[in-house]
């Protein structure tokens, strides 16, 4: 334990002299040095914050109502180029209930680049979200309903649970900060037998701190893994009206050819939006021009001429 200690304390100033030393004779390079430090270390420190929230369906292998919260983390890379996989990182599923309803959660991070790219796209935003619910499914081997949709609130929970669940820790966060100030330290000291200034070591994230059983692991996904040929159906949005004119239900009719039973449509309607998906062939999200009343919204099925007819009262 003795020679233990004083090899460390070696290190320790062998470290430091190669700071003087880089200091005195290259000022710019120390510069940048202790501010790529700087920020690779706020980066560490920083935490998961919530972006959007989606409910669907846990179909096996036991029904379940699902909320994922689509969260963004500093922590995760982002990928090396748009033809790379995307770094997800996956929270463990995780029961509740309100009342009597019993649902799961589960969280999953992102780079926040790449959920600000999807908020400006819905193309990508749309992809973010097949690769999470894909990456949920190889994960948990879930089998998961492709109907999903994006509720009116952020998170699922609380703010400080999905923490703990992604992070994976239980811990006051001004004891892990002087934890993981001093082990990062050490882990620095440890590595600090360079001798060219560009080779010294990175801050990382100590293993226990990245990952545990209970904790998260960071996976790729590639959008080519899931990327479904899914066309968008020719349809027909009407307002009807009374006799006055004045506005009463939106009925929209939807061809679906090669579709004969409506058990392979799933529908989602909120009151200002609608989203059909359909045996992995259809898919239409439309944005409602008026309010609607959902739970007073039917659909049926003309199998003779495979058009399904929605029809939602206004509010």
């Amino acid at each position: 334990m003795e020679s233990s200690s004083k090899g460390l304390l070696t290190q320790v100033t062998q470290f430091w002299n190669l700071l003087d030393d880089l200091a005195e004779s290259n000022p710019e390079s120390y510069k940048k040095f202790i501010q790529q430090q700087l920020k690779e270390g706020k980066q560490l420190c920083a935490t998961p914050e919530p972006q959007l929230c989606l409910q669907t369906r846990i179909l096996k292998p036991k029904e379940k109502i699902l909320f994922i919260n689509l969260c963004q983390w500093k922590r995760i890379p982002a990928p090396q180029s748009t033809t790379h996989p995307v770094p997800l990182s996956v929270g463990r599923p995780e029961d509740m209930s309100e009342t009597s309803d019993v649902y799961t959660v589960i969280d999953v991070a992102c780079n926040p680049d790449i959920l600000q790219a999807a908020e400006k796209d819905q193309v990508k935003k749309n992809q973010l979200i097949w690769m999470a619910m894909k990456c949920i499914e190889e994960k948990f081997q879930f089998t998961l309903s492709h109907f999903y949709h994006i509720t009116n609130f952020k998170i699922k929970g609380s703010i400080q649970r999905m923490k703990q669940n992604l992070m994976g820790i239980q811990t006051d966060p001004t004891y892990l900060r002087e934890k993981m100030r001093k082990e990062l330290t050490l882990e620095q000291i440890r590595n600090s037998t360079v001798s060219n200034p560009d080779q010294f070591p990175h801050l990382l994230l100590p293993e226990d701190h990245v990952s545990g059983q209970t904790g998260c692991l960071i996976e790729e996904i590639s959008s080519k893994e899931i990327q479904v040929e899914m066309k968008r159906p020719a349809y027909e949005l009407k307002i009807l009206t009374d006799q006055n004119e004045k506005p009463l239900k939106i009925e929209l009719e939807v061809e679906l050819p090669g579709i004969n039973s409506v058990s392979l449509c799933d529908l989602s309607v909120s009151e200002d939006d609608l989203l059909i998906e359909v045996s992995e062939k259809y898919r239409l999200h439309l944005n409602l021009p008026n309010p609607v009343n959902t739970e007073m919204t039917t659909a049926k099925f003309i199998k003779e001429k495979a058009t399904l007819i929605v029809t939602m009262p206004l509010v």
